[in-house]
């Protein structure tokens, strides 16, 4: 027995032993990473590899997550779209320390890797207890957001100085010193002037894209004075022709179709919308106003028909009217499609990006993306119906004869409302009485219509295509 104790004594010490050798160094470790620090903490040396190595990839040059960027010294101390995330002198107010140390309801950092070492963490935290301060000599190594990289779309353009040129009486116009200048540049000499035939020819296809006819060559060619060209440019301006040729770029970046895309490829009935353009461009419509009309010409006060078809450029989506869909599925379909096409056409830049994230180039942010999201999702989607002049003059001289008969035979039977009162009152008596028939409904037949029957007998139709199923219906 005394020779089994002594064993288990000397088993048991060597455990102890064991776990002193392991547990006492690293209570010390967490003990010296958890007493404050006294020293100084250089940026350069203590702070900047903590921040390359973990936390560059979500907030440098590369991307910006919550538009925080940490390797430019003025967007550090600015912060991101939660505020600042340094108050010098304050680590305990800091929620850069306060996410590197996970205090609080805040999300951890660096995001998806292990915690940074306790070590780490009060070095990042006496850096901001001390003043969090980024030397001016680390000005090379960091660089502002306005003197940041940027995408050539965003950098706006600046207009050149007129280059020198040789032959300075071949310059008629500032455009032409660029050309000559680099012709010169390459050795080359301008061509020669082409003939007064060629010269409309190209006018013509670049303003209206057509060639001139027989009779339009013969009058620019009889017309001598000085001024003839200039006059051809007019003429081919006030051509109808003119919002054709330069209308059908715009009715791209609008997605204009004559037909609904996907499975069926049903016609659609819009071309209002593509006269819309052509007009307005033949009237020289403001730019601004061309926007605004497209975007919401129909919530404007009192809005014209002309605006109220002008919002065809949101109803160019493709629509899917096959078995089976999911209307919602679709409509949501369009709702982005939308959003692309007045980033595309309107913005001048794709913002696909912003509809799950911040892009590191794109100037809209994602909050911004949902906020003009939520405008055109807010409005009504259905149907709107136009007329032709000609259709609303048709409807203007009805309404105008309806108005006059209803105001003679008003004047004729002066107490008209007790008479339709009492007329009212004597056709209640004798009424056959109404019964409700609650009719159920074939499913093959619906062709994909939903109908869900109500309390008072009627029928709630939901689906695709309600105005095109045939409805079997069994009393």
């Amino acid at each position: 027995m005394a020779g089994k104790t002594s064993r288990k004594l000397f088993c048991s010490l060597s455990v102890l032993v064991l776990l002193g050798l392991w547990v006492f160094p690293h209570l010390a470790q967490t003990q010296n990473a958890a007493q404050p620090n006294t020293s100084k903490v250089d940026y350069l040396k203590d702070i900047q590899p903590i921040l390359e190595k973990n936390c560059y990839s979500c907030h440098g040059a590369g991307a910006q997550m919550s538009a925080l960027r940490l390797d430019s010294r003025q967007a550090f101390l600015a912060g991101g779209t939660n505020g600042k995330i340094v108050v010098p002198g304050k680590a305990a107010d800091s929620s850069l320390y306060k996410r590197v140390a996970g205090i609080g309801d805040l999300t951890r950092m660096p995001f998806g890797s292990q915690p940074l070492p306790p070590a780490q963490v009060e070095l990042i935290r006496a850096w901001i207890d001390q003043g969090a301060e980024i030397p001016e000599s680390a000005a090379g190594t960091y660089s502002a957001p306005e003197a940041a990289k940027k995408h050539w779309g965003f950098i706006a353009p600046v207009r050149p100085s007129i280059p020198r040129v040789g032959h300075k009486a071949w310059v008629r116009n500032p455009i032409d010193s660029f050309i000559l200048a680099r012709l010169e540049k390459e050795g080359l000499s301008p061509s020669l002037q082409a003939d007064r035939v060629t010269l409309l020819r190209r006018l013509s296809l670049d303003l209206i894209g057509l060639p001139p006819t027989a009779a339009e060559v013969d009058a620019f060619l009889a017309d001598k004075s000085s001024n003839a060209y200039e006059k051809q440019v007019d003429r081919l301006l006030n051509s109808p022709h003119y919002g054709e040729r330069w209308g059908r770029i715009w009715l791209d970046a609008a997605r204009y179709a004559d037909s609904d895309g996907y499975e069926k490829d049903l016609q659609r009935r819009v071309w209002f919308y593509r006269d819309w353009v052509i007009n307005s461009l033949n009237h020289d419509l403001p730019y601004n106003q061309f926007i605004i009309d497209q975007i919401a010409g129909d919530l404007l006060p009192r809005a014209t028909q002309d605006q109220i078809v002008a919002t065809g450029f949101l109803r160019n989506s493709m629509i899917n009217e096959e078995g089976g869909i999911d209307p919602e599925q679709f409509r949501m379909e369009a709702m982005y499609d939308r959003m692309d096409a007045i980033g595309k056409g309107m913005l001048g830049i794709t913002i696909q990006c912003a509809q799950c994230h911040n892009h590191k180039f794109d100037p809209l942010k994602q909050e911004e993306y949902y906020r003009m999201f939520a405008f055109i999702n807010n409005a009504n989607d259905a149907n709107i119906a136009v007329y032709t002049p000609q259709e609303q003059m048709k409807r203007q001289e009805i309404f105008r004869k309806t108005r006059e008969i209803e105001g003679l035979l008003q004047h004729q039977h002066p107490i008209w409302q007790a008479d339709m009162a009492k007329w009212e009152e004597t056709v209640k008596q004798g009424q056959p009485e109404w019964t409700v028939i609650r009719p159920t409904v074939d499913d093959i037949s619906t062709g994909g219509e939903k109908y869900f029957p109500q309390p008072d007998g009627s029928f709630m139709c939901e689906g695709y295509a309600p105005t095109k199923s045939k409805v079997k219906l069994s009393v």
